[in-house]
């Protein structure tokens, strides 16, 4: 019978987590309220946003709504302006 206890490597995962190895960039996730409070907004503007079709990618498990590390700065990449007046070229 297989342990639901992950096997013990003597790392330490960025949460603290010992025998949990570091999740590699891609994979890091942010909460809606972690996002928000990033972008310094209301995490109900990243709702709409969602059903508008707006802003990052998102991933949706259940009802838990994260936003990976990669998408968050793809959509910054995107939005990002050389004035006003100017998007920078992607």
């Amino acid at each position: 019978m297989r342990s639901a206890t992950p096997a013990r490597t003597g790392r330490t995962s960025p949460l603290g987590i010992p025998g949990q190895e570091a999740l590699p960039a891609e994979r890091m996730v942010f909460t809606e309220a972690d996002l928000a409070s990033r972008w310094g907004m209301s995490p109900k503007t990243l709702q709409r946003w969602r059903t508008e079709g707006r802003g990052p990618h998102y991933l949706k498990l259940g009802k838990r709504v994260t936003y990976t590390v990669n998408a968050i700065e793809a959509y910054e990449n995107f939005v990002q302006h050389i004035s006003t007046s100017q998007r920078v070229a992607s």
